[in-house]
């Protein structure tokens, strides 16, 4: 593209910044880590986005991960506008609730009881709540850079914007809060057995990103899924494997399907609401039970079961179903296509980067070090990945704005979109 225009996106980014703080709704849409200016998005289809000043751009977050069909894909939009005639939302339940679920739980056998949210921090705030109340135990498991929402309990060593922005936590948490959650690397099950040993009787629950993607995408070791299995089910706490970004988009089973892992509870997000706010989590039914009205666990949310999310979940989720044999190898395909081609440019130009990929979503680090946890994504080069990610945009090669963000495509990419990439960053890293 070159030489985009930008003058109504700057325009509104003024404004926004009158309006907002730092000008935006969610910290991951500000462009402070890599510098630049953010376009203000007007519409999008397919696999591109179309920013208010008209300028095109390749689109490689997909929403931050539901975009798995496409924008404005045609099943999922006429879905929405036949739930709209009957309303936006009733605040009382309807058939669509257990038709998602239904689908959900084909596809997920390990969930016997579910509950719909409308977002993944509810999900996970949720889960760990329900967690404490099956064990009577207060403290929790996570892991350094996996970020699992804003409450108060996970804002601990997180990832996504808080990685991003350089905060070790979040101001507003209390300390008593804080002291509650063990936050432990990645990829060592020494540390976890460690932990359980210091807090015999304390830990309620271990909660992970199966593949962690709020630090860039960083794959689990050979083994260490099932030995979190094991470590949890050996001390009586329970496993929650976070789901939100990974289910449905690794394996129509997610991260669970793909590395044969049995939690006892998940949270999902992101696809089962095709793109529209919501959230779910549910487990054994053991666990489920314990939740208001048949339980002392209290959990509501008047927009739980969102008819217009419902619809649109039933459409996405469904759609995944019918057709997997064909999506997750296309997926793989595209995504290995522009992900190793891309790294094979900064290769030929002598640019350190370590890739890291698992199915459609994948991260490029800025470094030449190997990437298993955190603190090893941490040493990348963030001034780099900047640059890089400035002249992709200028490109019309929009990325995640962040090194510690995992990327995503859809089943709208293809060979061209493959293509025009790799070119802008065989030119980009020409530049670096």
């Amino acid at each position: 593209m070159g030489n985009r225009n930008s003058t109504q996106s700057r325009t509104l980014q003024a404004r926004a910044e009158r309006i907002f703080p730092g000008g935006v709704n969610s910290p991951v849409r500000g462009f402070r880590s890599v510098g630049g200016e953010p376009p203000f998005v007007a519409r999008a289809e397919g696999a591109y986005l179309y920013d208010a000043d008209g300028n095109r751009y390749i689109d490689y977050f997909g929403s931050w991960g539901p975009m798995i069909l496409g924008h404005a894909f045609p099943p999922v939009v006429e879905a929405i506008q036949r739930a709209a005639r009957d309303s936006s939302s009733f605040g009382a339940s309807t058939a669509a609730e257990g038709d998602l679920a239904e689908l959900v739980m084909a596809c997920y056998p390990v969930i016997e009881r579910m509950r719909f949210v409308s977002s993944g921090t509810e999900a996970t705030m949720s889960a760990i709540r329900l967690a404490r109340a099956a064990t009577g135990r207060k403290r929790i498991v996570k892991f350094e850079g996996c970020y699992h929402g804003h409450s108060d309990g996970l804002l601990v060593k997180a990832g996504s914007g808080v990685a991003t922005l350089g905060i070790p936590g979040s101001a507003g948490v209390p300390e008593e809060i804080a002291q509650l959650t063990l936050a432990l690397p990645y990829n060592d099950l020494g540390a976890v057995r460690a932990a359980f040993t210091a807090h015999p009787d304390e830990i309620a629950a271990v909660i992970l990103e199966p593949v962690v993607g709020n630090a860039g995408c960083i794959p689990p070791a050979a083994g260490y899924l099932e030995g979190l299995r094991a470590i949890t089910a050996e001390n009586g706490a329970l496993l929650i494997i976070d789901e939100v970004m990974t289910g449905f988009r690794l394996s129509l089973g997610g991260a669970q399907q793909v590395y044969g892992i049995q939690p006892d509870l998940t949270t999902l997000g992101k696809i089962i609401g095709g793109g529209l706010p919501c959230g779910a989590f549910g487990g054994k039914r053991q666990f489920m039970e314990l939740l208001a009205p048949l339980g002392p666990v209290y959990q509501a949310g008047t927009l739980s079961g969102n008819p217009l999310a419902m619809a649109a979940g039933q459409a996405t989720v469904g759609y995944l179903r019918e057709h997997a044999a064909e999506v997750y190898p296309q997926l793989e395909a595209v995504s290995k296509a522009v992900a190793e081609g891309v790294a094979a440019e900064a290769a030929q130009a002598g640019v350190p980067i370590t890739l890291k990929r698992v199915g459609s979503m994948w991260t490029w680090f800025f470094t030449s070090q190997p990437v298993t946890d955190y603190a090893q994504a941490a040493l990348s080069d963030t001034a780099a990945f900047g640059r890089f990610h400035r002249a992709m945009l200028e490109a019309g090669i929009w990325l995640p704005p962040s090194q510690f963000e995992a990327m995503f495509l859809g089943m709208a990419h293809g060979a061209s979109e493959v293509e025009a990439t790799v070119a802008a960053a065989r030119a980009a890293f020409q530049n670096l």
